[in-house]
């Protein structure tokens, strides 16, 4: 039925440490079946190495690129639009240093900046709002990885990076510019060109509406919804009869077994 699959990973395929169960069974035979698999992520807190290897302890298999986050597809935006420019980052180590290895400069002078980019960062506090908002107000342009308000976790969920681009947009009276991860056409397309195939050939399965489904309904590509992140059936019966209602509704990664057999 499809030859390329996009998952999600935090709240569908694992939560925190922990497989959901099913996953490696269904990964494995989407993968036997001769068809292409990849892995995204709007949490820039590991490197693609991380992912592949945490996914590979858990009992998936995974080599670096089939997984997409976005540290990589901000990357990929910044060399574009510009190439060695000065940042100043919020964010945790493993993305700053992404970014410096592909030759950014990092800065923290307001006068310096040049672009102020924004990730989910558990160290956020006032001085790097300062410093943010001292930048955007000389000019530096103002962009970030992902615009989840919350990030799934074991037990619960945790403020994501909305909080952090939120407080920065109410100080400055500036909305971010562009925003790489998940619902980004920028990040579907990546997707599509690591595994060679078109749109109506893949679906994208993933437990959050508004970045998820929105994503894959922009880019024309099949949806599904799992019930194991932060969507339960109550929220999804918010978007019943609109244009985000998933093609697909799976109590968990395991059902997506079904489509196999379809």
């Amino acid at each position: 039925m499809f030859r390329g699959f996009i998952f999600d990973l935090d709240g569908t395929v694992y939560l925190s440490d922990r497989l959901i169960p099913g996953a490696d069974r269904v990964i494995y035979r989407i993968r036997e079946m001769g068809r292409k698999v990849v892995f995204l992520s709007n949490k820039p807190l590991q490197t693609r190495e991380d992912y592949a290897t945490k996914l590979t302890r858990l009992g998936i298999p995974t080599k670096p690129e089939e997984v997409i986050n976005s540290t990589l597809v901000m990357n990929r935006y910044l060399q574009k639009e510009a190439p060695g420019a000065k940042l100043f980052v919020i964010g945790e180590a493993p993305f700053i240093e992404e970014l410096r290895r592909n030759g950014f400069r990092i800065v923290e002078e307001p006068s310096e900046i040049d672009y102020v980019v924004v990730a989910f960062d558990r160290t956020f506090d006032y001085r790097k709002l300062n410093i943010a908002y001292q930048a955007i107000k000389k000019g530096a342009h103002f962009v970030a990885t992902n615009p989840d308000r919350t990030c799934p976790v074991e037990g619960g969920e945790i403020p994501d990076c909305a909080g952090m681009i939120a407080a920065i947009e109410a100080v400055t009276q500036k909305k971010v510019e562009v925003i790489v991860g998940k619902p980004s056409p920028i990040m579907i397309q990546t997707a599509l060109e690591t595994m060679g195939l078109a749109p109506q050939e893949c679906i994208l399965i993933g437990d959050r509406v508004e970045t998820d489904i929105k994503m894959g309904k922009e880019a024309r590509i099949a949806t599904g919804i799992v019930l194991t992140g932060v969507t339960d059936e109550e929220t999804l019966k918010r978007y019943k009869h609109s244009e985000l209602q998933p093609d697909f509704v799976f109590s968990s990664i395991a059902e997506v077994e079904n489509l196999l057999i379809a």
